[in-house]
């Protein structure tokens, strides 16, 4: 009797959440069933059903093909630089935010710092194309006027590394604030009351108090970031690769469009992503094995 009358209780709850589960039910499991193509040989005549069936042979001509040890490699080192340099950021920024006591000044530090996430990469790029080419960008003209010479941003790999890098956080950090923002909005203000009460300054209160409060947010992040560490944007590396660097800019998502889909290899492609969601489900079980020691694991 008490299940029924709970369950009465939150009907309005479900009927809510129902849009939620037909979301994931339609975009994001019925697709699974075309995994399938990845142990077959897909072709649009036959379909997925009535393709031939030829288990590991795709499996085994990704690993044998001599480029796809350097595409993982730039998928591994891409995703591991923005994880440990641009992961930081939304916190650092959520934090400063927090400090500010101007209601005005506060809005408008949050509209301009979110603002470039709602900005496409094809933006973004053009962006980018515009400060630092070598031979039109705004700071290699700045350069030239200086010095006489220009510098090849986007052509050496350093530099474009470090632009790659760059222009990521300063699309996502705004964007990425927001949760955590949320989680200090929920601190008791008693508590930076008191410690100002016995002489803590600003930044022993963010290092003991706001820092302590949101490292639960703080670890799902990183445990849901590290799951998608094999997963490199595919707009931002195609928007800002260029043959110079395709030693490092070619990554899993690129070499897919560019042979899966480009070049027709379906069933190659759904291999190759199949193989990069096996590895992401490994990291994401694995960081909440090790959060969970922590006692802030997903599960």
């Amino acid at each position: 009797m008490f299940k029924s009358r709970r369950f009465q209780y939150n009907i309005p709850l479900f009927i809510m959440f129902a849009p939620i589960i037909a979301y994931f039910l339609i975009f994001k499991f019925a697709p699974m069933g075309g995994l399938v193509i990845a142990f077959k040989n897909y072709n649009f005549t036959d379909g997925i059903w009535g393709s031939s069936w030829v288990g590991l042979d795709h499996f085994r001509t990704l690993f044998t093909n001599p480029n796809m040890l350097n595409i993982l490699r730039n998928t591994l080192v891409l995703s591991f630089l923005q994880l440990v340099l641009g992961f930081p950021f939304p916190i650092l920024l959520a934090l400063m935010i927090n400090e500010i006591r101007r209601s005005w000044f506060k809005k408008t530090v949050q509209t301009a710092v979110f603002f470039p996430h709602f900005l496409n990469w094809v933006i973004v790029g053009g962006i980018v194309i515009t400060i630092f080419a070598q031979e039109t960008g705004i700071i290699n003209n700045i350069m030239r006027w200086l010095t006489g010479d220009s510098y090849p941003f986007l052509y050496n790999t350093g530099s474009w590394l470090a632009i790659f890098i760059g222009s990521g956080i300063w699309k996502s950090a705004g964007w990425g604030a927001i949760i955590y923002l949320a989680a200090l909005a929920g601190v008791d203000q008693s508590l930076y009351e008191a410690a100002g009460l016995d002489g803590a300054n600003r930044l022993r209160q963010i290092w003991h108090i706001s820092l302590p409060s949101i490292r639960p947010v703080i670890f799902i992040i990183l445990i849901l970031s590290i799951g998608s560490i094999m997963e490199v944007g595919f707009d931002q590396v195609y928007m800002l690769q260029n043959s110079a660097v395709s030693q490092i800019a070619d990554v899993i998502s690129t070499w897919n469009y560019r042979v899966g889909i480009t070049g027709g290899r379906f069933s190659l492609a759904a291999a190759l992503g199949f193989f990069e969601s096996i590895i992401g489900l490994i990291l994401v079980l694995t960081a909440n094995s090790i959060a969970r020691r922590f006692n802030n694991g997903l599960w």
